[in-house]
């Protein structure tokens, strides 16, 4: 029986997957073409530490957007209404792309 986790489902991991192969391949080209081993083991430590903070924000993006997922489509909806309702009311008063009604009122004067 198959595990209910695919390798296709996980594109995250498949970046850090190819960020550890990255990792281990950089330093043995930097010391094959001349540079010293503790500067290619510097490297290294640069680039092990990038990946760990990548594979830390990647895990917690998919966890937000997993979260929003859950959220009911009804309380999306009723939170775009009240977005639309706040928008609207700025046109009532005036304040629409055309209008000539500042705070002073009336029409522009010279």
């Amino acid at each position: 029986m198959r595990s209910a986790h695919r390798r296709d489902d996980d594109p995250a991991g498949d970046v850090v997957r190819w960020a550890v192969f990255s990792c281990l391949l950089v330093p043995v080209v930097l010391v094959v073409y001349g540079t010293s081993f503790g500067g290619a083991a510097v490297a290294t430590l640069g680039l092990v530490a990038v990946t760990a903070v990548c594979r830390v924000m990647l895990r917690r993006s998919e966890q937000a957007g997993r979260a929003a997922a859950l959220v009911p489509a009804r309380q999306r909806a009723a939170a775009g209404r009240r977005r639309r309702q706040s928008r609207g009311a700025g046109a009532a008063r005036g304040g629409g792309r055309h209008g000539c009604a500042g705070p002073g009122g009336g029409a522009p004067r010279d």
